[in-house]
């Protein structure tokens, strides 16, 4: 994987940076059987109001059924690995002896060919899916589960990784992206590895328009408004707009929204990093 700049032929190619498809199996085209269509809300709820702004339009796409759960044990071969319009990484598609396929989140270095194990007794190596009972200490995991059989729900977005630290009586204890170390229950699962498409975060989409095809429409800035639209609205001139505010005047930025009382706050072993 790297990242490519390109000619200014166009205005909107000036400052892009894309990332190249290195990783993609090339001609692969998507499992029929694993594809549904979903529309989309542009926004509004079931009565038809807005209740989120700056949202509508886009590409059309359809939707892929990513195995989190990993539950089916076994070997599996991978097939390929393919683009996901719906999240930031990559999915491989994987064979079962038994014939059935099913999507997986790909992570870094997992190539088409690769035979992958999920289950007990499976080696810690990239793409097999452990119990956090065998995954070595150091070790970089992914798609973690929260509770046994919910299916990963920790970790799932490109270049993202969670490290084992250690295990504390029936827990294990993982550091995750976020800064934040907690304990999670060894009888949960997770993949090894580095969820792929890792220069991710270092693309520019280079226009507007590629935000527009991603379905978000242009945000108004609140200091730019009226008062009676927004509480940082008004004043003389380019005024700053006071306290980052919401529409509701309440707080927007710093403001802690966890609840004290939430009882897996007792699992959290050092808070996330709040860059402070």
């Amino acid at each position: 994987m790297g990242v490519k700049k390109f000619n200014p032929l166009t205005p909107g190619q000036r400052f892009r940076v894309a990332v190249t498809k290195d990783e993609l199996t090339k001609g692969a085209k998507p499992e029929r059987s694993l594809l549904t269509t979903f529309g989309s809300t542009g926004g509004r709820n079931s009565d038809g109001h807005r209740t989120m702004r700056n949202r509508g339009g886009g590409h059309k796409r359809r939707y892929r059924f990513v195995d989190f759960k990993r539950d089916k044990e076994g070997a599996a071969t991978v097939q390929s690995i393919q683009y996901d319009p719906n999240r930031s990484a990559h999915i491989a598609l994987i064979q079962h002896e038994d014939g059935e396929k099913s999507y997986i989140l790909a992570p870094k270095g997992l190539t088409a060919g690769q035979v992958i194990y999920s289950g007990r007794g499976a080696a810690p190596e990239v793409g097999n899916c452990l119990y956090l009972s065998e995954v070595p200490l150091g070790a970089f995991v992914h798609n973690v589960e929260m509770q046994p059989g919910q299916g990963g729900v920790l970790v799932r977005s490109a270049g993202n990784s969670a490290q084992m630290m250690g295990r504390e009586d029936r827990y294990a204890v993982l550091k995750l992206p976020s800064g934040e170390t907690r304990r999670i229950l060894i009888t949960c699962r997770a993949t090894i590895g580095i969820v792929g498409n890792v220069d991710h975060s270092l693309e520019i989409l280079g226009k507007a328009g590629r935000m527009r095809w991603k379905g978000w429409r242009p945000r108004t800035r609140p200091v730019v408004m009226n008062p009676v639209d927004h509480p940082m609205g008004g004043g003389e001139g380019r005024a700053s707009g006071g306290h980052p505010r919401t529409r509701k005047g309440l707080k927007a930025k710093g403001a802690k929204t966890r609840s004290r009382t939430k009882a897996s706050n007792a699992l959290i072993i050092n808070r996330r990093k709040t860059g402070k």
